[in-house]
Order: structure tokens, then C-alpha cells, then sequence
């Protein structure tokens, strides 16, 4: 199992940062952990991202492996390899930033950064037990990332507590204001369905909080799953269908791939009718409260036994994947539950308001008491 693809040490003498390899770094190819990308040339130019680490004065340390085409939600890949998940062993890192969150969880760096189109920062970040944040779309500038063409894709830090999720944050987006107060906050708790155990974890730590509490019904949730889904395939096969004609792509990933092909412009017309929909539906649950919070995870991260079939496994993906559709910023939280392994608290705030969904983060781990901060 491998973790980092290609080691550097570039920039300044600031943060260690490792990013997915995904994000273009000059003088290095963008593979995307895909054999079909082998003979990709170097990339001519930094993405924006990598210029604002430099900017911040990081030293990017590394390039970490993911889902083949970031394609997939377990981060098992067999060419480039799997990053190992060290806090929960035999567990899949998740994907498909896989080993931007192995690397944090293993303490290789201060953070890293990896980018979420369907929860691929937010599931590994709960797979691996440490914090990822997706912000609101646009946010981050995206040239120089992969795809170049998308309506879903995020940018996203991972850091292994809140306080250098915030300092990464400010790292690639100078525009983060200062965080505002967040004591008088009224938390809607979405109306989902986990494992009994991921639920239990997830109401004790909001209970536990003191935050005023509500119930939001959002009642979209599985038809925006479904049109994200519709809206990922369309966009990935415009981005990577052509990859197909090498060869070498591993089996799962192609073989969503050409069933993305498929993909009608009836079918994505009605996805699009969706997101309108349901991003109002975020919207109003937001006016009545100004955080959402739900699990990260319907339950615990798969064994890598019980997780090779890729298309079998897109549900781990249910209560985030929804939120790429809205484009709302969205955090996941480490916790765990009762057999010990990783529950995510996945936290919803409206679009914009990154600084307050990260000040309301900061509140409940205080009123915690947690020594995540």
C-alpha cells in the first residue's frame, strides 16, 4: 500500500503540504493514479492552488494517490495502490482523494488538499478519522485542476484538527473573512437514516453540544443523489470517455466509465431540474437554521475485502453527494462511535458562509471539551 506518488520539496519553509495528483504542479505530470495517463507530459504551470500555497509560503511535500480518475468513493486502486488507512487498519481509506487523508491521518504532513465531487474529501476524511471541508463552489479557484469542465468539483483542505483546517483555508483562500461569533447558533438536525450505531454517535455529540436543536426534512435528498450521480457521469465521461480507447483503465472504473457514456441529455436536463429544486429545499432549511448537521457516513468504512465492486458501494455516498448537486459548503468532523471505528459529523451552512459553518465547528468542539482543536 502506498500513500504519496511522487515526494518534492517545493516552495518555502512554511507548512508541509501534500496535494492529489489531480492539482498540477509544474514540471511534474498530472496522472490522476491512472495507468492510462502514464506518459502524460509535465505539466507547463502551477494550478492556481499550488501558486496560493507558495503564496502562503507552504512546501509541498509530496503528491498523493487517489481513486483511479478520481472515479470512485473506496480509494482502492490496484495500479497505483491503496492508501493505507493507519488509524483504522484493513478499513478502505476511502475516495477518491484517498491518500490526501491517509497521508494527514499518518502525520506525513501538516495538511493536504483534495478535491470533492461527489464527498471525495469529506468520505475519506471520515474513513481515516480526520477533518476535511468541502467550501462552497467557486470558491476555491480550479484552473489548472482536473477536470477542467465541471459543475460539482471543490477544491478542499484536510488537516488533522480544526485549527490548521482554518490556517489551510486561509492558505488558498486569502478572501476567508475573520470567523464570527457562533454561540447563539440553532442547529437543524436533517432527517436521514445510518446504521443505528453511526446515529447514536452522531446524537450524542449534538446533544452533548447545547446547541438549540431542530428537524430538517429535506425531503430531495435521494432524487439530488440521484442527479448528481447523472451530472458526475456526464462530466466525467466528457472529461475522461476518451481514456477508454487505451485499455487501461482498471475494470471497475472503466466500467462505469462506458456506462457513463450513456448518459442522455433528457436524463441531464432533469438532473439540472433537480438541483434547482433541491438547492432551494438547502436554501429554506437554512433561513430557519444557519447550520444543518447529519452524518457524514450511513455507517462505517467498509473492510477493503468487502469494497472492491465500485459501483456496489456509491451508496457510502448518500449524505454527501447531495450537497456537490447544491454546491453548499460542508465539513466533516472525526468522531467515533461504539465498536470504536469512524463516524463523521458532517455539517451544512448556506453558500458563502464557510466562515461560519467553521466557527460553528470551532463552538462545538469547545463546548466538547474535544483536544481535536
Amino acid at each position: 500500500m502506498t500513500m504519496v506518488i511522487e515526494k518534492m520539496k517545493l516552495g518555502g519553509a512554511g507548512r508541509n503540504v501534500m496535494v492529489k495528483d489531480t492539482i498540477d504542479i509544474s514540471g511534474y505530470p498530472t496522472r490522476a493514479s491512472s495507468r492510462a495517463l502514464k506518459d502524460v507530459e509535465a505539466a507547463q504551470q502551477n494550478a492556481a492552488v499550488v501558486d496560493a500555497l507558495f503564496n502562503g509560503g507552504c512546501q509541498i511535500i509530496g503528491k498523493t494517490v487517489l481513486h483511479e480518475l478520481a472515479y470512485g468513493t473506496t480509494g482502492i486502486n490496484n495500479y497505483a495502490g491503496t492508501a493505507e488507512n493507519s488509524r483504522y487498519p484493513g478499513r478502505i481509506p476511502g475516495g477518491s482523494s484517498s491518500g490526501s487523508a491517509a497521508v494527514v491521518a499518518a502525520g506525513l504532513c501538516d495538511f493536504s488538499l483534495g478535491t470533492d465531487t461527489g464527498g471525495s474529501v469529506r468520505i475519506p476524511a471520515c474513513c481515516c478519522g480526520v477533518f476535511g471541508f468541502k467550501p462552497t463552489f467557486g470558491r476555491i479557484d480550479r484552473r489548472g485542476v482536473m477536470p477542467e469542465q465541471t459543475s460539482l468539483d471543490c477544491i478542499g483542505p484536510f488537516a488533522a484538527s480544526l485549527s490548521l483546517l482554518i490556517e489551510a483555508m486561509r492558505i488558498i483562500d486569502p478572501s476567508l473573512k475573520r470567523l464570527p461569533e457562533a454561540t447563539d447558533i440553532c442547529i437543524g438536525r436533517v432527517s436521514v437514516e445510518p446504521s443505528a450505531e453511526v446515529q447514536h454517535a452522531i446524537d450524542a455529540v449534538l446533544d452533548a453540544s447545547g446547541f438549540v436543536l431542530g428537524k430538517v426534512q429535506l425531503n430531495s435528498m435521494q432524487a439530488a443523489y440521484d442527479a448528481a450521480m447523472v451530472v458526475i457521469n456526464r462530466e466525467t465521461w466528457n472529461a475522461c470517455g476518451h481514456l477508454l480507447e487505451t485499455g487501461l483503465i482498471a475494470p471497475d472504473v472503466a466500467a462505469r466509465l462506458q456506462a457513463a457514456g450513456q448518459t442522455s441529455d433528457q436524463a441531464l436536463a432533469a438532473a439540472e431540474q433537480v438541483r434547482a429544486t433541491f438547492t432551494s429545499e438547502v436554501d429554506a432549511a437554512l433561513d430557519r437554521f444557519p447550520v444543518l448537521a447529519l452524518p457524514t457516513m450511513p455507517d462505517y468504512p467498509l473492510r477493503l475485502e468487502d469494497a472492491t465492486d465500485t459501483r456496489a458501494v456509491l451508496g457510502m455516498t448518500a449524505f454527501v453527494r447531495p450537497f456537490n448537486l447544491s454546491g453548499h459548503p460542508a465539513l466533516s468532523i472525526p468522531f467515533e462511535g461504539k465498536s470504536g471505528l469512524p463516524v463523521g459529523l458532517q455539517l451544512i451552512a448556506a453558500k458563502g458562509a464557510d466562515e461560519l459553518l467553521l466557527a460553528v465547528a470551532g463552538e462545538l468542539l469547545r463546548r466538547l471539551d474535544s483536544n481535536l482543536l
